[in-house]
């Protein structure tokens, strides 16, 4: 993987192994000559991860909307910044500026952001890896949630193994160098034609 889509908060959070974990991420990109896309912010865990990578001078790529480049202070030192109109367009630049995703902990955002990665994935648009980093078992309740989803029937077993989750830097990447996506059934336009 050349590069990868980081999704995580703009905020630290309040244990401060959030924010150490992230370094490490970006660190371990750095060692390994992946690039970082992410939310261009120098702030909360965003900032974490870009300034360990800096301090390698590793490629960082921030993608970042104009109304939120002021609200999320943009960071001035990477490599590049990318402004969008929307954010539906930074979500496509970022899609097509990268060969995998990984969550790290954050908020409505970094759900977002990865349940699209994770949409685009089931429906076969993309066949990216999806994974998610899970210090002190940040996303338990959210991977509960998708357990729960399975077992009434809203969701595919074959699609909720899409994630890949690991607490661990190394293992979960090496899952992710691994990861193959499942194959789509053919999708049933069932619109009747007028």
């Amino acid at each position: 993987m050349k590069r990868i889509a980081v999704f995580c908060g703009s905020s630290k959070g309040f244990n401060k192994d959030y924010a150490s974990e992230a370094e490490k991420l970006g660190d371990y990109f750095a060692q390994n000559d992946i690039g970082l896309v992410y939310g261009g912010g120098k702030i909360g865990i965003m900032g974490a991860i870009a300034d360990s990578m800096i301090k390698a001078n590793a490629e960082v790529i921030g993608v970042i909307p104009g109304l939120l480049k002021h609200e999320e202070v943009a960071h001035s030192n990477i490599s590049e910044m990318i402004v969008t109109r929307k954010m539906s367009k930074r979500k496509v630049k970022i899609s097509k500026l990268v060969d995998g995703y990984i969550a790290l902990p954050g908020g409505f955002g970094t759900l977002d952001e990865i349940f699209e990665a994770l949409t685009l994935g089931q429906l076969g648009i993309e066949n990216k890896a999806i994974g998610i980093l899970n210090t002190n078992q940040f996303f338990k309740y959210t991977l509960l949630q998708l357990d729960h989803m399975v077992q009434e029937g809203f969701l595919k077993k074959e699609n909720r193994d899409m994630i890949i989750v690991s607490e661990s830097i190394e293992d979960l990447i090496s899952k992710m160098y691994s990861y193959k996506a499942p194959k789509m059934g053919k999708v049933v336009n069932t619109v009747a034609s007028k």
